[in-house]
């Protein structure tokens, strides 16, 4: 579909925008970057969801897409480390599952090096 809106619109002017649903919100972001989208939207630890569809998940975590652009070369000035707690103390606040595949296994990581036991849901 983007490439049939690039032909008649600046992909400068394009932002994307995904939802996690089908597991496949981070390869459609990083497919619009490669086209050379620069404006992505995604949410900290996938928070949000799609009230018209029922059953869609969140939005594209963003720890998932800065982990992805981070093993791609890009550099993108977040701090994923941070990122990662963000999302883990947000989900907690919200009392709601962590979505972020990246932000779970890095903060699962960082435990694990501190010698802690990582938690079956950080939303507990």
């Amino acid at each position: 579909m983007l490439g049939e809106v690039v032909k008649d619109v600046d992909v400068g002017m394009v932002a994307a925008h995904n939802h996690d649903t089908f597991g496949m919100g981070v390869a459609n972001m990083m497919a619009a970057i490669e086209m050379g989208v620069r404006t992505i939207d995604s949410s900290v630890a996938g928070l949000g969801g799609c009230p018209y569809s029922p059953g869609a998940t969140g939005n594209v975590a963003t720890e998932d897409v800065v982990h992805a652009l981070h093993g791609s070369g890009y550099t993108t000035g977040i701090d994923l480390s941070a990122l990662v707690r963000v999302g883990a103390w947000i989900s907690k606040e919200l009392k709601r599952d962590n979505s972020s595949r990246a932000g779970k296994a890095y903060l699962a990581k960082e435990l694990r090096a501190k010698g802690a036991k990582p938690a079956a849901s950080l939303a507990s």
